[in-house]
């Protein structure tokens, strides 16, 4: 993600915009404990919350999402939204009860496996409690109606998240909490799953999700459009943005099918940066690994009121014209954060000390400043700057997970890691990192014991300082 901040200890400033393969059957072990975890009545009521510190009700425990089968109707100018959401979920533990992230929208009909089910609102909790309790391993489908105005939700540190109407359609980015806004959804990276989107909208918008475009139709003034994502996604990296675009569609030499949509107000602007997309995609596969998914692409909106852009699976969404520094950043996000995705919201180091890590890396090998000047001129701020405010590796709060700390100082603990190791293993571990924890999830305790079984060397000193210590680190 890139955000646009106000202050150094508030979201980080960048430029103009601030920062921000079928789903495997069975859940990653610490996956299904994390959705499992929380608390429950002998086992047969699932948890409200993922069990995340920093965002305590996002997600549900006992169940996995296979598959989310979304059809929508937007209507741009009354802003209203019809939705049904069919979700194929596996119950980990049996369940009498079991709970949905939904917010501010009605629902109208709701069934499990076809019986019409119980359920009634508890702030963003939808608790369902089916008409049979559901067996431990049981595979169920839920199907929820719904309709309303969605508006977007407000982030800790005061941003507008998920939903947000534009002056021809809607800016649709949900991390960390947004998802709940438009469906009903078990919302936390912990379960990822793959997604049908159906989307009507009036004909003269076009709407844009993840993935591929299967087609469109254009039919009573009405033009729908089919997007299908294979590859296992979180919520809060689904879109659905709908608005006026010019949209461009090819194929690179790799084979990654590429669909931009943009503003035409952005256009202008946007054309040489998207340009480079495939060169960008190119080099960051020569770092990281292959491309991780079957599509790429850019949205390309103009949505002044939101000032970030977030790396939305396979397709970023960005509120204008984004720069190339942030086309790099959001498309290494690709590999860090969205294939490899978050246990927890208190690593988010490892998505945006990497997609900054990143930047610094593009601009070394294309003629910029090195990573080295990058370092040092972030390490010659004074104690007292926003920078040294909390550690990376320990945010404290949801409202510092944008901050500046998680982004530079970030980026700097994979510098001092560089130097450590040096060039030919430190891009060994980015590669293994990336190779190792595809289309899954992964922890700091992972990435710090796989740097040092590549390397070879005793890191914990070198974390411990970088990534814990409160205050501006001494240079070794």
């Amino acid at each position: 993600m890139t955000r646009n901040g106000a202050q150094a200890t508030g979201p980080r400033r960048h430029s103009t915009v601030l920062r921000r393969e079928a789903v495997r059957a069975a859940v990653p072990v610490a996956v299904a404990a994390l959705l499992a975890a929380g608390p429950a009545t002998a086992g047969t009521i699932g948890s409200a919350g993922a069990g995340d510190p920093y965002f305590p009700l996002s997600g549900n425990g006992g169940y996995h999402v296979r598959h989310y089968g979304l059809t929508l109707r937007y209507d741009t100018a009354s802003r209203h939204l019809d939705g049904t959401a069919v979700l194929t979920a596996r119950a980990l533990q049996r369940l009498t009860r079991f709970d949905l992230d939904l917010k501010g929208l009605e629902v109208t009909g709701l069934t499990v496996d076809n019986a019409a089910a119980g359920h009634r609102r508890n702030g963003q909790e939808l608790l369902v409690t089916p008409r049979r309790a559901l067996r431990q391993g049981q595979e169920f489908r839920v199907t929820v109606t719904y309709r309303g105005t969605p508006r977007p939700v407000t982030d800790p540190d005061g941003s507008a998240d998920g939903w947000s109407p534009t002056d021809d359609g809607a800016f649709v980015a949900g991390e960390p909490q947004g998802a709940m806004t438009w469906f009903p959804a078990n919302s936390h990276p912990g379960d990822k799953s793959s997604y049908d989107v159906t989307i009507t909208v009036p004909q003269g918008r076009t709407a844009v999700a993840n993935g591929v475009l299967l087609g469109q139709h254009t039919a009573h003034g009405r033009t729908t459009f089919r997007w299908r994502q294979t590859e296992p996604m979180a919520a809060c990296l689904a879109t659905a943005t709908v608005g006026k675009f010019d949209v461009e569609r090819y194929t690179t030499r790799d084979g990654i099918q590429v669909y931009n949509a943009v503003d035409p107000r952005e256009a202008k602007a946007a054309a040489p940066v998207l340009k480079k997309l495939p060169s960008v995609l190119e080099w960051e596969s020569g770092l990281f690994g292959p491309y991780p998914f079957r599509a790429a692409g850019s949205i390309v909106d103009r949505a002044p009121d939101i000032g970030y852009a977030l790396e939305t699976q396979t397709r970023p969404v960005y509120a204008s014209a984004p720069s190339l520094s942030t086309l790099v950043h959001e498309s290494a996000h690709q590999w860090f954060g969205d294939s490899v995705s978050l246990s927890t919201w208190k690593d988010i180091w490892l998505n945006e000390g990497f997609a900054t890590y990143a930047e610094w890396l593009y601009s070394e090998q294309h003629g910029g400043a090195s990573a080295q000047k990058a370092f040092d001129a972030l390490y010659a701020r004074p104690v007292s700057d926003g920078l040294w405010e909390f550690p990376p590796g320990d945010p404290g709060t949801g409202a510092n997970i944008f901050g500046t700390p998680v982004y530079d100082r970030g980026a700097m603990v994979l510098h001092e890691l560089r130097k450590a190791v040096g060039d030919p293993a430190f891009f060994r571990i980015l590669r293994a990192w990336a190779a190792e924890h595809h289309n899954a999830h992964g922890t700091t305790a992972q990435f710090t014991h796989l740097a040092e079984r590549v390397s070879g060397k005793n890191l914990q000193s070198l974390f411990r300082i970088w990534l814990y210590e409160r205050g501006k680190p001494n240079r070794a």
